[in-house]
């Protein structure tokens, strides 16, 4: 997980993902940005690469307002169990959002991820982010 909000973070998922890989092999992973609740974003949704290039699932999720915080979850359930129509019976006991999140602003993002999907990557390593 990184967060939306410093650069920083996200330059250290490669240096992470060796890590895990090294001391984990084969083992599911899902790349998350958190912090999209905030409108200050420092990595924008298009210079998300890394997770295209390891072949890696990615969501975007707020933890103070809760936006697809079980998404992660519920994909590494499905791969662990092999069932890719597993669902989560009920729903997690949760605080109540600190903070709701502009559903221009995800609309905006939803919309940015899905042609970020589709454009080519980088030949470097996300040096403009």
């Amino acid at each position: 997980m990184f967060d939306v909000t410093s650069r920083i973070t996200y330059k250290n998922v490669p240096n992470w993902h060796r890590d895990l890989e090294r001391v984990c092999e084969n083992i599911p992973i899902v790349l998350c940005g958190n912090k999209v609740d905030v409108k200050e974003r420092k990595v924008k949704t298009g210079n998300v690469t890394f997770h295209r290039k390891k072949n890696l699932q990615y969501f975007e999720i707020s933890a103070k307002s809760n936006y697809n915080f079980e998404k992660p979850f519920l994909w590494l359930a499905r791969k662990l169990v092999g069932n890719q129509s597993l669902e989560f019976v009920a729903a997690p006991a949760l605080a109540p959002p600190e903070v709701q999140v502009d559903p221009a602003l995800i609309a905006k993002y939803e919309d940015e991820l899905k042609q970020a999907a589709n454009a080519p990557l980088p030949d470097e390593d996300d040096a403009d982010l």
